[in-house]
């Protein structure tokens, strides 16, 4: 509306009528004219109101004009043969015979419409192509962004909307500010997860709608009940599994490749000590249909996942970590699993380099990295914090070996909490 409001009000003159170049199709569509005739495609020039012949003796016309008269035969023939582009006939006049043929012969493009001539002018005049009113600066959003974001962009946009598209620019919607009275709240379900430090940006706006997980109880609320369902087994990857089996559905075989990669990723085949039966059950319940023999498929997950070629330190920090609240403290836990504690050793001062940088960076009071040995049963801890912390949780050299310790939840994180709550 402004565009049509800037081009139609506010630069509006009084000049000479006049489209631009517009195909014949859309020229007959803005009038509901009949195309009689078809010459010129793309008609566009000076648009001449000529009704008797005094009209026509009075004007010059181009080969670029398109002229508009009404149910006058000789008038109609006089400017197709004065070497006009177009003729518009209006008020319900029907085009004769010879008419059609002169039109023909000279190439003029002949449409007939029920306007009258006055209407006919007032249409063209509004006929202006999209492209002299658009705007060409409105905001973008794209469909990843958050509600958060478009009411900013939106709020503060001179047109009160904003434009959604795709990465290649494809329009998907607009969104307006009426749009955004109401309160979206997008449904989630939180899986192996139940606190807002481990939880996607946003989640404090969405409608949580149920929780599956096996880990702690976070600090996490809701404003209606949700279902939420917490088993201490090794893996999520169980629960689902389990909840397979209770509804009496086999899952696919990608489905259960991935459940059963779930579970020897978090058991380290079945050999951690969060391991339950619940988690035996499911991988000898998944591997027939994931078609994988589960020793050799979780050691080529442990193989893949303990190459660490190519790979900084700071990505190996960054690569799995979980983020907690423990009495009064936020701390970031790294796990990283080497084939054996000498990657650890002969990385020692850079671990420690990187770990302090990067709790800087997070703006945590820990930044610890655990690195696991599965040959060895147990892992390496570094922890990056303020001296005195180091100092009274008795962290200060490092790493500091932890034997048998191979999980960062049900080992690590109880054994740290223990000592961070005696501070």
């Amino acid at each position: 509306m402004h565009g049509l409001a800037r081009a139609y009000v506010h630069q509006l003159k009084i000049g000479e009528l006049a489209i631009t170049p517009l195909p014949l199709d859309t020229l007959a569509r803005v009038l509901s004219a009949r195309v009689v005739v078809r010459g010129n495609e793309t008609p566009g020039g000076r648009v001449i109101i000529a009704i008797d012949a005094p009209d026509i003796a009075r004007k010059k016309f181009s080969k670029r004009d398109i002229a508009v008269t009404g149910d006058n035969e000789p008038v109609q023939l006089a400017l197709i043969t004065s070497g006009i582009e177009a003729l518009i006939i209006a008020g319900k006049a029907q085009a004769g015979a010879r008419v059609i043929r002169e039109a023909k012969a000279q190439g003029v493009s002949l449409l007939a419409t029920d306007l009258d001539a006055f209407a006919v002018g007032t249409m063209i005049n509004l006929s202006l192509p999209a492209r002299m009113v658009m705007e060409t600066d409105i905001p973008r959003l794209t469909l990843s962004d958050s509600v958060t974001q478009a009411k900013q962009t939106v709020y503060n946009s001179k047109f009160r909307s904003a434009c959604v598209v795709e990465n290649d620019g494809t329009l998907r919607g607009i969104v307006t500010r009426t749009t955004l009275l109401s309160d979206v709240h997008k449904p989630v379900i939180l899986l192996d997860h139940n606190e807002f430090a481990q939880a996607v940006d946003g989640i404090d706006e969405a409608e949580i709608l149920e929780i599956i997980d096996h880990h702690r109880l976070g600090a996490i609320s809701t404003l209606k009940p949700v279902k939420f369902l917490n088993d201490p087994v090794g893996s999520t990857s169980t629960i689902i599994a389990k909840k397979y089996r209770e509804a009496g559905i086999t899952p696919g075989a990608a489905i259960a490749g991935i459940l059963l990669a779930g579970i020897l990723s978090d058991t380290l085949v079945l050999k951690m000590s969060t391991t339950t039966q619940d988690d035996e059950e499911a991988v000898a319940y998944l591997a027939p249909s994931a078609g994988l023999d589960p020793v050799a498929f979780g050691t080529a997950l442990l193989e893949k996942g303990m190459n660490l070629s190519g790979a900084s330190i700071e990505e190996l920090l960054m690569r799995d970590t979980k983020k907690y609240e423990l009495f009064g403290k936020r701390l970031i836990i790294a796990q990283v699993m080497v084939p054996s504690f000498s990657f650890s050793q002969a990385h020692t001062d850079e671990i420690r380099l990187e770990l302090a940088r990067l709790r800087v960076q997070q703006g945590v009071d820990f930044y610890l990295g655990m690195f696991t040995s599965v040959g060895e049963n147990g892992s390496d801890l570094f922890a990056a914090a303020e001296s005195q912390l180091l100092t009274g949780l008795g962290l200060r050299d490092q790493p500091v070996r932890l034997k048998t310790m191979m999980s960062r939840k049900n080992d690590l994180l109880p054994w740290f909490g223990k000592k961070l709550r005696s501070l």
